[in-house]
């Protein structure tokens, strides 16, 4: 269970310095073009607004935040539909915000060792055998929450909603870039637009990509994924509940205490599947989906689970029309992502949680890495 929710990999320092923000003129003079509003573009168009950069944020979508989507109508906390955990030290909010003179106030709160316990196939399992020995759960707050926070304010008003990238001409030093309705130009284009749109072909290039560009996106493994929330009026179980997927490199499937933290008397627990362990849910309508889980719940513990059901929320990453998937899988050649973070003619770069250089990837910390990655490049 250690590669659970994309922490199994070894996380290596980040050698990434902060950006410059002193220079009295932008080190790079000309326009930037960020495809998509998740992590990685909202922190990228952050740090070129830090830099004095010209840039505006093509989301295709109506909102920002990708994968970081969380709902605040089902309990009286966030609830985060996507992106939940901080996996690294909490010194990783200064590194995204980048200014020393701003005050960061992100409640957080590790899981117990000496307390916390889960199940896992009928037997008592401890923290660490979950994984969860660096990971932090956010105080009624999320990933959204800190970005909406702490970086949106500063890239807001540059942020073109509902505009749906089709194609990429960088044949001249003028990029062209053609959504629907509209055409837009740029002396540098950062693609941060989730990978499994370029798999399927959502955005097409002229000239075509590189051959070897080609070959490591379209066979890089995306998770299947999905979430699920359900609230009961008594807790009945553990921090976690810990099932086993094989081959292990399959996929990735556990129910956990979603209300662990916060400030409620709600009972949520949650749910979290990716690769072949969501396809029993994703392929199920909703009436069929809760009595699915309730019957593997009641299962596990004696019927516990229909006698305190109250509601239930579902997410589907898969049928997101401009995200269409989870993350880059845990298990990916780590020879292979650089590949898929490698700049290509000095004029589109790439950024978010699949295009790393790091051996870590698959969350948004890492996505936010990546876009400080690309924007130094630019910058040079």
């Amino acid at each position: 269970m250690c590669g659970l929710l994309g922490i199994g990999l070894p996380l290596q320092a980040s050698t990434l310095s902060s950006c410059e923000k002193e220079n009295p003129t932008p080190a790079f003079e000309g326009k930037v073009l960020i495809i998509g509003a998740g992590a990685a573009g909202l922190a990228a168009g952050y740090l070129l607004q830090q830099e004095g950069i010209e840039f505006e944020i093509l989301e295709a979508s109506a909102n920002y935040g990708g994968r970081m989507k969380r709902t605040t109508d089902f309990a009286d906390f966030p609830i985060p539909l996507g992106a939940e955990w901080l996996h690294v030290g909490t010194g990783v909010f200064d590194e995204i915000v980048n200014d020393e003179s701003v005050n960061i106030n992100v409640a957080t709160t590790p899981y117990d060792p000496n307390v916390d316990y889960g199940l896992f196939e009928g037997q008592q399992i401890s923290v660490a055998d979950v994984g969860f020995t660096i990971d932090r759960k956010f105080i009624n707050s999320t990933w959204f929450d800190f970005f909406e926070q702490y970086i949106v304010p500063s890239v807001q008003d540059k942020i073109s909603f509902n505009t749906v990238v089709t194609a990429i001409d960088y044949t001249s030093d003028q990029i062209a870039v053609q959504a629907a309705s509209q055409a837009f130009s740029a002396d540098r284009v950062i693609i941060t637009a989730p990978l499994k749109i370029l798999q399927n072909g959502v955005i097409t290039f002229t000239p075509e990509l590189p051959s070897d560009k080609k070959e490591v996106i379209n066979n890089a493994t995306v998770w299947d994924g999905c979430k699920a929330f359900i609230e009961f009026s008594e807790k009945f179980y553990p921090a976690f509940t810990a099932f086993e997927i094989t081959p292990e490199t399959a996929g990735q499937k556990l129910y956990y205490d979603a209300s662990y933290g916060q400030n409620t008397s709600q009972n949520i627990m949650g749910l979290f599947a990716v690769g072949v362990a969501a396809d029993p849910y994703v392929q199920r309508t909703d009436q069929e989906l809760i009595e699915y889980m309730l019957s593997e719940l009641d299962a596990i513990y004696d019927n516990q689970a229909s006698a305190n059901y109250i509601k239930h929320t579902f997410q589907n990453w898969n049928t997101e029309p401009h995200i269409q998937g989870a993350y880059l899988f845990d298990y990916e050649d780590w020879r292979r992502v650089p590949k898929l973070a490698e700049t290509v003619d000095n004029q589109l770069l790439f950024a978010g949680e699949a295009y790393a250089f790091e051996s870590d990837w698959g969350s948004v910390h890492a996505a936010a890495r990546a876009a400080k990655r690309a924007v130094q490049e630019l910058v040079g």
